[in-house]
């Protein structure tokens, strides 16, 4: 006991301070000499049983957790990472007795509000906070400290910390299952006629089956005078065909050359119907099935839906929390519990490194991440050399 307190007490020396203050400097700065993972995640696990080997209560242990994720959140940041993702609470937590939940909630409103004030590590290094999960399961007073945090750093846009709160992977696939289902149902807008729509075939037909006169109008000199039978057959004719043929000419027999021509018409000659301008165009009918409905409007084309077949994995990805951030590339668990407890699970892929620690939560600090960063960086160089050659 006593020569604990005497190491405690060299360590909280200032000269002490100083020099391991200067060495973490000199380590964050060489470990930003190689790559840099942009997405890094923590299941901050092991604070109930660091409160229990301590002998303290098990709130106390929750909040020396949050003193570790300052420490965390500090070289994550000045080493280049641009995205934390922690695991504050899952939907699985509500479980636990009321007088830790409601403890949990009470302590989250005021280390929420420490890490939001200025001059608090997310405005040095300005980063912004982003609340991921169910809204509806938390409480009025903790939803208004949670959008008042995120009022105030909204305008911080170098780095991004996530607070998975009230959240369990299997609920967010859900959602974006969800969302996925109601934006394909919407109908898509469009503002060009489709080459098949009823108006169209319509149109087709009515101008294939009009005479080519009212078409290309054009000055045609008077016909000479007809006679009444003519005229009768030339209207009869005119009556029930599309395409009226051209009157009958007048001929001389050769046998009879000195037939005399016959008498002049005392009607008023009337001009050839298929020549005339004057006279009226009448729609043609059409069959029951081209008639517009009168409920249709001609300007109004069917509803286009997306094609369900276009879902990848990509549209997935688009209506998850984490939509636009970089991929998760480092996903680091404490307390030696070696599982995701619904944690990212549909982030995590093939160039993910997950890291199970033995430490508790509490006690996880630059010592602890050191290692996991250089062996992250010794991996990604065998990659990229794997890929190289």
């Amino acid at each position: 006991m006593h020569l604990s307190q005497t190491r405690s007490w060299f360590l909280q020396s200032p000269p002490v301070e100083w020099a391991i203050s200067q060495l973490r400097e000199l380590l964050i700065g060489v470990l930003r000499q190689g790559p840099i993972p942009k997405h890094v995640a923590f299941v901050m696990d092991g604070n109930r049983r660091f409160a229990r080997q301590h002998g303290i209560e098990t709130i106390e242990g929750h909040s020396i957790g949050f003193e570790a994720l300052v420490r965390i959140l500090e070289v994550c940041y000045k080493s280049g990472v641009r995205v934390v993702t922690i695991y504050a609470f899952s939907i699985e937590n509500f479980k636990r007795s009321k007088y830790e939940v409601d403890a949990l909630m009470d302590m989250f409103k005021v280390k929420l509000s420490q890490l939001s004030q200025h001059g608090e590590i997310l405005q040095r290094y300005g980063a912004c906070i982003r609340v991921l999960g169910q809204r509806e399961l938390v409480k009025p007073d903790v939803l208004e400290a949670i959008d008042r945090a995120v009022n105030l750093t909204k305008d911080n846009g170098d780095a991004i910390l996530n607070i998975c709160f009230s959240y369990t992977s299997q609920d967010e696939m859900t959602s974006a299952i969800r969302d996925t289902v109601v934006e394909y149902s919407k109908p898509v807008p469009s503002n060009l006629p489709r080459p098949f729509s009823q108006s169209h075939i319509t149109h087709t037909i009515r101008s294939r089956h009009l005479p080519p006169s009212s078409r290309a109008p054009s000055p045609v000199p008077e016909d000479p005078p007809t006679s009444d039978t003519e005229d009768s057959l030339a209207s009869t004719t005119a009556s029930t065909t599309l395409h009226p043929s051209p009157p009958p000419s007048t001929t001389t027999s050769i046998d009879s050359p000195s037939q005399p021509p016959p008498p002049p018409q005392t009607s008023k000659p009337r001009p050839h119907p298929s020549r005339s301008q004057n006279l009226p165009l009448l729609p043609l009918p059409l069959p029951s099935y081209l008639s517009p409905s009168p409920s249709s409007s001609p300007s109004r084309h069917p509803k286009t839906y997306p094609d369900p077949e276009s879902i990848t994995d990509t549209t997935l990805t688009e209506h998850m929390y984490t939509a636009g951030m970089p991929p998760l590339e480092l996903l680091v668990r404490t307390s030696g519990v070696e599982r995701l407890s619904d944690f990212m699970l549909w982030q995590c892929h093939e160039g993910t490194e997950i890291a199970f620690l033995p430490c508790l939560w509490p006690e996880f600090d630059l010592w602890g991440f050191l290692p996991v960063l250089v062996e992250w960086q010794w991996r990604r160089r065998r990659r990229d050399e794997g890929k190289r050659v």
